[in-house]
């Protein structure tokens, strides 16, 4: 199992929801505080200020599902499927994700800090104007996915497939271009001279 940065164990919790069908159902304003939500179907389910702390997710179906203005905040994800999920404007600060699929999962804004991705399959998500402080995507397959106008100051990236990758606009501070792989990325002049820095060129005008 992904352990979160610096080991930190995931929250308990203190009730349990398994095998419903919420398939559809409009999670709006609810509050779930402390639950473990076992092969729950949520696909296509829609959620506005919708609040889930310090639960946990396993075999959860989130298909199509469309969050917004939603908290995930201190959540364990546990082999979910997240395909064509989108969070607008969620917070998601110190989540973890682990073994889950996230095929064409879209975030817009938000705030993702400290969230754990570490070996996570991206090449098909997209995340676009978000806050991504201090997160965790050790050796995360980033390769073909889009990470656009993102903060990514203090990241981890060690070991992340960036290749094809779209930076543009994104912060690219804490990357170190010799532990990543970065062949065709896509990236804006000044993340160029980012870069061009950290691999130790001494970049002049003509």
């Amino acid at each position: 199992m992904a352990d979160r940065k610096h080991g930190r164990p995931a929250a308990p919790t203190d009730t349990t929801v398994s095998g419903a069908d919420w398939d559809g159902r409009d999670l709006s304003g609810e509050d779930h505080p402390n639950v473990l939500f076992v092969d729950v179907d949520m696909t296509e389910a829609t959620g506005r200020a919708v609040t889930f702390h310090e639960c946990t997710f396993r075999s959860v179906r989130f298909n199509a599902a469309v969050f917004t203005d939603a908290a995930f905040v201190n959540c364990t994800f546990v082999r979910c499927n997240l395909f064509d999920t989108t969070f607008e404007g969620c917070k998601m600060i110190g989540s973890l994700f682990d073994g889950c699929s996230h095929d064409l999962m879209k975030a817009e804004g938000g705030d993702w800090s400290m969230t754990g991705l570490p070996g996570a399959d991206l090449h098909g998500a997209s995340f676009r104007g978000v806050r991504m402080r201090e997160a965790d995507l050790t050796g995360a397959r980033l390769n073909g996915a889009v990470l656009r106008d993102t903060d990514l100051s203090g990241a981890w990236l060690s070991k992340a497939d960036l290749t094809r990758c779209d930076l543009r606009g994104s912060d690219l501070t804490s990357l170190d271009p010799h532990t990543v792989q970065l062949a065709g990325a896509i990236v804006d002049v000044n993340q160029t001279m980012v870069i061009a820095t950290a691999l130790g060129l001494d970049v002049r005008p003509a």
